[in-house]
C-alpha cells in the first residue's frame, strides 16, 4: 500500500483555477484579518479566560494567554508559508498532502473536521447560554429549551447557524462584510472592557499572582480528583491531580489555547483570497497581533477586578461574572450583549472553515466527489447546507460542552504536523516561490511542534482517549473508502485536472460564441 503518496504542488494549485470545483478569489487582507479576529474575539475572550483563571492559573492565566498566543502565533506563521505557496482550500490537510503523503494528510483533515465541528457547535449552544443569561439580565425569564420527556431541544443555535450558513451559501465575500461589522462592534465591546474594568481593578487580586498548587478536588470538587480529568503529564509522571501553581499555568495554556482556532481557519480560505500570497501571511500577522494583545488586556483586567477564588465559586464564570461579582451589573448587561453578539461571527467562520476542509478532500477523492461541486455563487451551496444542518443536529440536541478540549487537541495535533512539514517542504521543494518564510528553518519549526505537543500533553486523560477513539474512526474510513476512491492512487488526478481545463475552454468558447452572435444580431 503507498500511504505515503504525495500531490505535487502543481496539481494543487490545477485544482484551484479549473472547473465546477473553483472557488472565487474576493478576499483582501483586511478580510482574512478579520475573519481569524472575529473567531478569537468570542467564545475565548468572554468566556474561556475567566475559566482559566478561575480553575486553572489564578491572576497567572495573564502568562497562559501569553504562552498560548506566542505557540500559536509561531504556528500560524507555518501556515503562512505554506499558504504563500499553496494558497488552496483545506489548510493544513493541503499542505502535507503535498509533503508528507496521504495518510498523513488524512489524519490532518480528519482532526480538522473534529475540531470545527465541535467547536462550532460548543459555540453555537454556548451562544443559546449567553442569550438566555442576557434575556435574565434584562429581567425576561424565558427559555430557549424545549423538554420532551428526558430529552432536551433547543431551537436557539438554529437562529443563528440557518442566518450564516444563508449567507456562505450567497457568497464568502457578502459573509466577510457581515463579519466584518460585527467584528468591528466586538472590538469596541472589548475596549469598553478594558477601559470601564480598570476603575474596579484591586491589586489585592492579583497577590499571589502564581496561585500555590492545590489537590484539583478542593477547587472542582470530588469527580474532579480522578485519572481521567487530570493533565496527561501528571498522570504520566504519577503525580496527583493539582491546580493552580506552574501546571496550572500550563494546562491553562492548553485551554486557552481554544481561543486562537480561528487562524488555521484564516488559511483554509486562502484559494478565495485576492493575491493569497501577500494577503494571507499579512492577514494572518495583523490578526494575531490585535488578538495577543486585547487577550493580554482582558486578562489583567479580569483577574483584577475579583479574586479567582470568587470566580471558581461560579458557575459556568465569563466576563460578565465578573463585572458582576465587582458589583458593575449595568456592565454585565452591555458584555452578556456583546458575547450574543460576538459568538455569532465565531460560528460563521468555523461554518465556512469545516466546509472548505471537506471541500478539499471532496476534491481529492478521499471524501465523496460530489461534495465539491460549487454553485452559481461560486460557493459548495449543498455542502454548505449539509454542514449547516450536522452543526445544527449537534448543538441544539446534544451535551457538547465536554467536547471543549477535544476542540484544542484537534487543533494542536494539526499545528504540530504543519510545523514539521516545513523543513520538509524546504528540502524537498526549495524552486518554490515562497512570499512568507519563517525564520531559523528547521530548528524553528521543530521547536514549534514541540512546544505544540507540550501543550498537546497538558490535556485530560479523558481527552487523549476520545482522541484516539476519533483517529481509529477516522483510519476504519480510509482504509474502507479513501484509499480506493483516492484520484492520487488511482492516477486519475491529472485526468481530472485535464478535463476541468477542458471544461473550461469550452465554456470560454460557448461565451464568445454567444457574445459575438449578441454582437451581430445588434450590429
Amino acid at each position: 500500500m503507498k500511504l505515503f503518496r504525495t500531490k505535487s504542488v502543481e496539481q494543487a494549485l490545477a485544482e484551484t483555477t479549473t472547473g465546477d470545483r473553483k472557488l472565487v478569489r474576493n478576499l483582501g487582507a483586511w478580510d482574512l484579518a478579520i475573519m481569524g479576529v472575529a473567531v478569537a474575539v468570542g467564545a475565548g475572550i468572554f468566556s474561556i479566560g475567566a475559566q482559566a483563571a478561575a480553575y486553572h492559573a489564578g491572576p497567572a492565566a495573564i502568562i497562559s494567554f501569553l504562552i498560548a498566543g506566542v505557540i500559536c502565533g509561531a504556528a500560524v506563521m507555518c501556515y503562512a508559508e505554506f499558504a504563500s505557496m499553496i494558497p488552496a482550500a483545506g489548510s493544513a490537510y493541503t499542505f502535507t498532502y503535498t509533503t508528507v503523503g496521504e495518510i498523513v494528510a488524512w489524519v490532518i483533515g480528519w482532526d480538522l473536521i473534529l475540531e470545527m465541528l465541535f467547536a462550532g457547535s460548543v459555540v453555537s449552544k454556548y451562544w443559546s447560554v449567553y442569550l438566555n443569561d442576557f434575556l435574565r439580565l434584562m429581567g425576561f425569564h424565558a427559555s430557549t429549551e424545549i423538554h420532551f420527556g428526558s430529552f432536551t431541544f433547543d431551537w436557539a443555535p438554529l437562529i443563528v447557524i440557518t442566518f450564516f450558513t444563508v449567507l456562505l451559501v450567497l457568497g464568502t465575500k457578502i459573509g466577510a462584510r457581515v463579519d466584518g461589522a460585527f467584528t468591528i462592534l466586538k472590538i469596541g465591546i472589548v475596549i469598553f472592557v478594558v477601559v470601564v474594568g480598570f476603575f474596579y481593578v484591586k491589586m489585592s487580586n492579583y497577590t499571589p499572582f502564581i496561585p500555590p498548587s492545590e489537590p484539583a478536588s478542593k477547587v472542582l470538587g470530588p469527580s474532579s480528583g480522578g485519572v481521567m480529568t487530570q493533565p496527561l503529564f501528571q498522570w504520566l509522571t504519577g503525580q496527583q491531580p493539582t491546580v493552580y501553581g506552574i501546571s496550572g499555568i500550563v494546562s491553562g495554556a492548553a485551554l486557552v489555547f481554544f481561543s486562537f482556532l480561528g487562524f488555521d481557519v484564516v488559511a483554509t480560505a486562502s484559494e478565495e483570497a485576492k493575491n493569497p500570497k501577500r494577503n494571507v501571511p499579512l492577514g494572518i500577522g495583523i490578526g494575531m497581533v490585535m488578538v495577543i494583545v486585547m487577550y493580554m488586556l482582558v486578562a489583567i483586567v479580569t483577574t483584577g477586578m475579583v479574586s479567582y477564588k470568587d470566580l471558581a465559586k461560579a458557575k459556568d464564570p465569563s466576563l460578565a461574572t465578573g463585572f458582576e461579582l465587582a458589583g458593575a451589573t449595568w456592565a454585565a448587561k452591555i458584555i452578556s450583549f456583546a458575547i450574543v453578539i460576538g459568538l455569532t461571527t465565531v460560528v460563521m467562520v468555523l461554518l465556512l472553515g469545516l466546509t472548505r476542509v471537506i471541500f478539499a478532500m471532496s476534491r481529492d477523492g478521499l471524501l465523496p466527489r460530489g461534495l465539491s461541486k460549487v454553485g452559481k455563487h461560486g460557493t459548495p451551496a449543498k455542502l454548505q447546507i449539509a454542514v449547516g444542518v450536522l452543526f445544527a443536529i449537534v448543538s441544539s440536541s446534544f451535551d457538547v460542552s465536554i467536547l471543549a478540549d477535544m476542540v484544542n487537541i484537534g487543533t494542536l495535533s494539526a499545528f504540530t504536523l504543519v510545523a514539521i512539514s516545513i523543513p520538509i517542504m524546504r528540502k524537498k521543494r526549495p524552486d518554490l516561490p515562497r512570499a512568507f518564510k519563517i525564520p531559523g528553518n528547521p530548528w524553528v519549526p521543530i521547536l514549534i511542534a514541540l512546544a505544540n505537543l507540550w501543550l498537546m500533553i497538558n490535556l485530560s486523560v479523558l481527552t487523549w482517549i476520545r482522541f484516539l477513539v476519533w483517529l481509529l474512526i477516522g483510519f476504519c474510513i480510509y482504509f474502507g473508502y479513501s484509499y480506493r476512491h483516492s484520484l492520487l492512487g488511482r492516477g486519475k488526478l491529472d485526468e481530472a485536472v485535464a478535463h476541468a481545463e477542458e471544461q473550461a475552454e469550452e465554456a470560454k468558447t460557448i461565451a464568445g460564441v454567444v457574445q459575438t452572435d449578441t454582437e451581430t444580431r445588434r450590429a
